[in-house]
């Protein structure tokens, strides 16, 4: 049995909170150059100069990489043979979540109740998912996630009649409905399967994905190279002003399901879909 402190979580929490805040993972900011040099569009190619600039900027000055700092999603791998010590795991990340908010000077955008709109004033609390593995290590990410993107993500009940060209009707369908409101060049995580909150959950999951990475199962691998190009082809661009730059990746994330359903989840993310990650 390996003992972790809470503490160190918290620590890790607030580091991790910063760094997404600040700096784009690098294999989506060179996504994001490689469409500026493959876009034929004039305009889009130079949003998409500006949006690159924008990004060495921040690291230059040491600021966030988007006014909307997100609300804090957390992502927990803990492995079964971990006991952790010196407090409650949850109150440490979200101490980890205030730590990294107030410190980093992070927007706080969360309120304590969806309707009296009272803001908690360091943007907790955290949203957290948990999921125990084999072994002693924990794997933290954190996924800030802003809600200009968030308010353009969609969830349907399929029936099992529907199939492959059913989901890419309706993810085109999110996608045109969005249009550029997330801030495109967007990053779609789709979630297959499982029932209601389930999909939902794989759909966020698979934003956390690295846009170089495909699905593992060759079949929706090719769905997701289908939808990219498809969803491409629908000329809303970057920021809604045209080109060929209108998705940045799609992920699929998958679940078995019942034999009278099939949920399918959009989750979309901007052009700055965040996520930083550290294994303990």
């Amino acid at each position: 049995m390996r003992e972790i402190e809470v503490k160190t979580i918290s620590e890790q929490i607030e580091k991790l909170c910063i760094e997404a805040n600040k700096i784009l993972p690098e294999d989506l900011s060179e996504k994001i150059t490689l469409c500026r040099a493959c876009e034929k569009n004039l305009l889009a190619e130079s949003i998409l100069s500006d949006l690159e600039k924008n990004l060495d900027a921040a690291k230059e000055l040491d600021i966030p990489i988007c006014q909307d700092t997100g609300m804090a999603v957390i992502f927990l791998e803990i492995g079964q043979e971990v006991h952790f010590i010196g407090g409650n795991l949850y109150d440490a990340i979200n101490e980890g979540v205030h730590n990294g908010y107030i410190n980093g000077k992070l927007r706080c955008s969360v309120v304590a109740d969806p309707l009296r709109r009272v803001n908690t004033g360091d943007n907790t609390p955290a949203l957290i998912h948990t999921r125990i593995t084999d072994g002693d290590k924990v794997k933290i990410t954190v996924a800030p996630k802003g809600f200009g993107s968030e308010n353009m993500s969609c969830l349907k009940m399929m029936t099992p009649a529907c199939g492959r060209e059913d989901i890419i009707k309706y993810v085109l369908e999110c996608v045109k409905k969005a249009g550029s409101n997330p801030c495109p060049p967007m990053v779609l995580g789709i979630g297959i399967g499982g029932d209601f909150e389930q999909c939902a959950f794989l759909a966020k999951k698979a934003l956390c994905r690295s846009v170089s990475v495909r699905n593992s199962d060759e079949y929706y691998a090719k769905l997701e190279e289908e939808l990219l190009e498809r969803i491409n082809l629908l000329n809303i661009g970057p920021q809604g002003f045209g080109g060929d730059t209108t998705a940045l990746s799609v992920a699929i994330e998958t679940a078995p399901t019942h034999i009278a359903g099939l949920p399918v989840a959009v989750n979309v993310g901007c052009h700055v879909t965040r996520h930083a990650s550290v294994e303990l």
